[in-house]
């Protein structure tokens, strides 16, 4: 026998887990040929993303003590398969393997998501993840925001960053409206997709922000883990609360100071990169453990 005292380290690695789920980000899946990103700087591998993702799936499911759950990140499959008519033959792909597992995955929405279908069609599709009842998110059913707990004083809260966007939005309908109106505003170039000149770049019409009404359920969502001592998990495609997030105003360093200590980054302290959004590209998909 060791008699030796062991470090909180190697406590922590000798322990089981309170905790562990999924993560995975950008499968941006298209039957397509390899392509390249909007910047035309990091390479895509369209067709291959859907093999990653089973053996993410594969390496999940064999996972000891199990996973919870897995996060979705958004941007599941990519935009061009709008154009090419594909949108719901390759959503149906990517969502077969997802449904191998038999644990919650709870999805975000992506740009990508908004560029192959309305809000209307993706709260019909798999995608919704929020729960039926409408007491766990926001009064506006189109806004995919929930929270849940996954575990005793742990909070998973689910944020639409595109709830105020013109993607995914009738043009006819108010939300729209007021969303080109904060665009037209913010960003004068002839090109909304383009950032040239602006002193807030992030005015840009493949991003969206939150809606005031998601804003105010948010800090309820808050004060309610405050009061009962949760951590909580912040889960959306960009986020805004870190240094690099890309979403319009809304959630700001100022209107979290004082439940900053309760929030959990889903990758902070694991990986090398700074803790950004970005980072989950570049490796695709992870396990994370709670202790």
């Amino acid at each position: 026998l060791n008699d030796k005292p062991t470090s909180s380290k190697q406590d922590k690695r000798l322990a089981a887990p309170r905790l562990a789920f999924g993560v995975i980000a950008d499968i941006q899946f298209a039957d397509a040929e390899d392509g390249y990103d909007f910047g035309g700087c990091r390479r895509r591998y369209y067709r291959h993303s859907l093999r990653l993702l089973r053996e993410a799936v594969r390496e999940w499911a064999g996972e000891s003590p199990p996973i919870g759950f897995v996060l979705q990140l958004g941007d599941s499959i990519d935009g061009q398969n709008a154009g090419r008519g594909e949108a719901e033959s390759a959503l149906q792909q990517v969502l077969e393997v997802l449904g191998q597992l038999s644990v919650p995955v709870h999805h975000a929405w992506g740009n990508h998501e908004l560029y192959n279908f309305s809000r209307a069609r993706l709260v019909q599709t798999g995608l919704y993840s929020r729960p039926a009842g409408g007491s766990d998110g926001p009064p506006d059913r189109e806004c995919h925001a929930y929270h849940c707990s996954p575990a005793p004083r742990l909070r998973l809260v689910v944020l639409d960053s595109y709830d105020t966007s013109t993607l995914g939005r009738d043009p006819g309908s108010p939300r729209y409206q007021e969303s080109l109106r904060v665009l037209r505003e913010k960003n004068p170039n002839d090109d909304l997709n383009s950032p040239e000149g602006l002193k807030e770049p992030h005015f840009v019409a493949f991003n969206g922000g939150f809606s005031q009404a998601q804003l105010d359920w948010f800090d309820e969502v808050l004060k309610f883990s405050d009061e009962n001592q949760e951590k909580v998990i912040l889960m959306c495609p960009s986020i805004p609360v870190l240094p690099m997030g890309f979403a319009w105003p809304g959630i700001t360093r100022l209107r979290c100071q004082t439940h900053t200590e309760f929030i959990t980054s889903p990758w902070r302290g694991s990986s090398r990169h700074p803790p950004t959004a970005t980072p989950l590209e570049l490796f695709m998909s992870m396990k994370i453990k709670w202790y």
